[in-house]
């Protein structure tokens, strides 16, 4: 199926692998809060047990150092694409209201960005990443 939005990650290379997965979690929560629409209907298996909806497309995950996780956040913003994001401080932060704090702290170029999601129009969304590859 091909879908007219996509959905894509893009975390630091230089993370080590529980920080890599918690920002995929925290980036994809910021996506499914934005945009409900892209959560497909609850699962249940064989046996009658339901389990929760997920996001009923796919979402790709690319790798990137910091410059590019930059470039990616300008690119987005000058085309009104509204990314979800994850600096370094945010690992140091217990809960949500520090973690708004440690971003607010920060002006945008100075931003020790290692994750980035955004899901707009395909086209939109290839612009945005070019020159990106896949995570390893």
């Amino acid at each position: 199926m091909q879908f007219d939005t996509k959905i894509a990650l893009v975390i630091r290379t230089d993370l080590e692998a529980w920080q890599k997965l918690n920002v995929a979690a925290f980036l994809t929560s910021g996506i499914t809060a934005a945009f409900p629409e892209c959560v497909g209907e609850p699962y249940q298996d064989g046996s009658g047990t339901p389990y929760l909806s997920l996001i009923g497309q796919p979402i790709l995950i690319y790798g990137a150092d910091r410059p590019a996780l930059l470039r990616a956040l300008e690119r987005a913003l000058s085309r009104d694409v509204k990314p979800a994001i994850y600096t370094e401080d945010m690992f140091k932060t217990t809960h949500d209201a520090a973690n708004r704090e440690a971003v607010r702290a920060v002006a945008r170029a100075d931003l020790n960005l290692v994750g980035l999601a955004v899901r707009a129009d395909r086209k939109v969304v290839d612009k945005i990443l070019d020159g990106l590859k896949f995570h390893a």
